[in-house]
């Protein structure tokens, strides 16, 4: 199968079942060499009159090392038929496993970064903005209580969307 270039504007998703509850995947680097993590939190919108994604990565995650040093990833969302897979490259790290050869996902060369074959739908993202969330920027201290007590900070990347591209 192979993929159409579509206007990030004409698709027709929901962003809060995409990110929320199939999960996708973020990867950055070349395909010879990148890593690549489950993500069900980030979001999709408009900013500075660009299509962006946002997407949050723990600075202990090894994708984060990947992300620092390259200005592209990608975000790629599967057919339900995957969701092990997902939940694979979200239990474990890349710098333990090669999680494409255990999972049987396929990675693909795509504009210069690294996406796989089985996705239903890529963004090719161009980093645009980053920042580490701060401890005293949080107002609802739940959220600092619930999801930082034992885990590292996120940095949110903000993506400016490249190209979009959806499984014939």
């Amino acid at each position: 199968m192979s993929f159409t270039a579509k206007k990030p504007e004409t698709l027709t998703l929901n962003p809060f079942t995409m990110i929320g509850k199939e999960w996708f995947l973020l990867t950055s680097g070349a395909v010879s060499n990148y890593n690549t993590m489950t993500c069900s939190w980030g979001g999709l919108g408009v900013l500075w009159n660009q299509n962006v994604v946002t997407a949050y990565v723990r600075t202990s995650r090894h994708t984060f090392d990947y992300l620092e040093k390259s200005n592209l990833f990608t975000i790629s969302v599967f057919p339900e038929q995957y969701r092990k897979a997902l939940a694979y490259c979200g239990s474990h790290s890349g710098r333990e496993v090669d999680k494409a050869k255990e999972t049987g996902l396929t990675p693909i060369s795509i504009d210069g970064t690294t996406a796989f074959e089985e996705a239903k739908l890529i963004l090719v993202c161009e980093k645009v903005y980053a920042q580490i969330l701060e401890e005293e920027k949080f107002i609802l201290k739940e959220n600092l209580t619930d999801f930082y007590q034992k885990d590292a900070m996120h940095k949110m990347y903000i993506g400016r969307i490249l190209n979009a591209y959806e499984k014939d």
